[in-house]
């Protein structure tokens, strides 16, 4: 359900459970966090997380998020060693980031998303608090109110409010996702794992 793909200094991360919006599994999500250690471990220059279908991820499996796994660490550990890789990280967003999978996409330097996509994180709602290092992560993106717009009033945010926000970066359509991945991701890919490593730190916020 996690494919890996590797070419090249470039490792790019696929969600494939297109039949449950990609919802995420505790395998799925320790699956994710070997594969992003292993690319740390082999010096990766860039690192993509895409999905299969028309939704990046709709957060938890329900069955298993009422069993525990809502709340489960694996996830704060999952986004932390995604903030910690010393390459450029790209999340590709084919659709709709909800719930705890936003804090995947929140630890990346980089999301684009496809003009359908749609951002939420209903923990009020929920009863649940977000993972540690979300809300920080969101409100250095999108500052404090639509941080508590997106967290506490359960904003449901467009593509284009997401853009407007400082969410996301760049919207793009469908069919030409991947490819702006690789544009992206080119100059990187083309850099020694050193130099890439430099430029972000010079880059990390203060």
């Amino acid at each position: 359900m996690i494919g890996v793909q590797v070419d090249e200094g470039v490792w790019t991360l696929t969600l494939n459970r297109p039949d449950k919006a990609n919802s995420l599994t505790r395998t799925m999500l320790e699956d994710l966090d070997d594969a992003v250690a292993h690319a740390h471990a082999a010096s990766a220059r860039v690192l993509v997380l895409t999905g299969v279908g028309k939704v990046f991820s709709a957060g938890a499996d329900l069955d298993e998020a009422r069993a525990g796994l809502a709340t489960d660490g694996v996830w704060e550990r999952l986004s932390g060693r995604i903030a910690a890789l010393p390459c450029l990280t790209i999340a590709a967003l084919n659709g709709t980031l909800a719930g705890g999978a936003m804090g995947m996409a929140l630890a990346c330097d980089l999301r684009i998303a496809v003009p359908t996509a749609r951002f939420f994180y209903p923990v009020m709602k929920l009863g649940f608090l977000p993972q540690p290092s979300d809300p920080g992560r969101l409100v250095a993106l999108v500052g404090p109110a639509r941080a508590r717009m997106i967290l506490m009033a359960g904003a449901r945010a467009t593509a284009e409010e997401a853009l407007a926000w400082g969410l996301i970066d760049r919207i793009v359509e469908p069919q030409d996702l991947m490819a702006e991945t690789a544009t992206l991701a080119a100059d990187a890919r083309g850099a020694t794992a050193d130099h890439v490593a430099a430029i972000k730190a010079m880059t990390a916020a203060r």
